[in-house]
């Protein structure tokens, strides 16, 4: 049986070698996008090898559960943005929104108890909203809008609680146990988590939203002239992203058994990286929360790794920075931005 140079580019005339010309063939046909999934999933196998080598006791599965635990936080954290990016935007005030929201949660937790938890996300998920009317309503580009966000909901936070962390007293430590505790050896914060990927998977894969959210990210012109509210599906984007950096600063507050102004800071560029790293483009139209899973934990990896070896924790974000540029090289289509600027 012969198998034709279409399917087998490396065969023919070339005689079996793989040329520019086949390579840029089997990425038209496909390849890009089978990359695209592959490639993250390769990436953290040969990471958790690497790490395994150098230090052995990271395999065990102690660690282990302490890194998918980790992982949580970041990966809800991520979740959300992931929605904002695929439409095409972005959204940095996830990491001053999980601040403040911790902060609601410190302060209302001894008058409400466990309502001071909703009260965490609702505030989250109002000032998601808030950030996507800034950016629909008033045509101000999402880079820009989240940006001035962050300084605001930031501001906020500091005035509130006049710079100062504020800690939940002992006596009210049990209505911290849903997020701090184990269940079965597992920690809250992984089943938290799991929670939050089925939601995710359900939203991006059986409601409208989820379904034209890439149709947005990969042409939002088009899909404005079909008949679809871009600018409502771009608002319900910032909004889980709000809820979920909410609900991330709910579980840092369970951690931290406290909340503050700078609770999450150092956690926007890893939650960014998790995103790119797990193969959802920053032009929007490719992704997955799936992807973000397999990225928050190549992230959550790299840091361990680092921290095994003593790298320094200000040094990491030099890392996750030169990650984050190389998986935007990687997954951005530049069919959309033929100029750079």
């Amino acid at each position: 049986m012969q198998t034709s140079s279409e399917n087998n580019p490396g065969s023919g005339a070339d005689g079996g070698r793989w040329t520019r010309r086949n390579f840029q063939s089997w990425l038209n046909r496909g390849g890009a996008d089978t990359l695209r999934e592959i490639a993250p999933i390769a990436t953290l196998v040969i990471l958790v090898i690497i790490v395994g080598i150098i230090t052995p006791e990271f395999l065990s599965p102690n660690t282990l559960l302490t890194l998918a635990g980790d992982t949580a936080t970041l990966f809800v954290l991520a979740a959300g943005v992931t929605f904002v990016i695929m439409l095409g935007g972005i959204d940095l005030s996830i990491e001053a929104v999980a601040s403040f929201c911790s902060v609601v949660v410190a302060m209302t937790l001894p008058a409400v108890g466990y309502l001071s938890f909703v009260l965490g996300m609702l505030a989250g998920a109002i000032l998601g909203l808030i950030n996507g009317l800034v950016h629909t309503r008033l045509k101000i580009p999402s880079f820009i809008a989240t940006l001035a966000a962050m300084g605001v909901w930031s501001g906020v936070a500091l005035v509130i609680t006049d710079v100062k962390p504020i800690q939940i007293e002992l006596k009210n430590g049990f209505y911290l146990a849903w997020i701090a505790d184990k269940t079965l050896g597992i920690p809250n914060r992984v089943l938290i988590g799991i929670v939050v990927l089925l939601g995710c998977l359900f939203i991006q894969r059986y409601t409208r939203f989820g379904r034209y959210s890439s149709a947005i990210g990969a042409g939002e012109e088009a899909t404005r002239a079909s008949g679809v509210n871009v600018d409502r599906h771009k608002i319900i984007a910032f909004v889980i992203s709000g809820a979920l950096a909410g609900l991330a600063g709910v579980m840092l507050s369970g951690i931290m058994s406290g909340g503050s102004a700078r609770m999450a800071d150092n956690l926007l560029l890893p939650t960014i990286a998790a995103v790119i790293v797990g193969g959802t483009a920053i032009t929007g139209g490719v992704g997955s929360v799936w992807r973000t899973v397999i990225g928050a934990l190549i992230i959550s990896v790299v840091r361990v790794g680092m921290q095994f070896v003593g790298v320094d924790v200000f040094a990491q974000q030099i890392v996750f920075g030169v990650m984050l540029a190389v998986a935007v090289a990687i997954t951005i289509d530049r069919s959309k931005i033929p100029i750079v600027k």
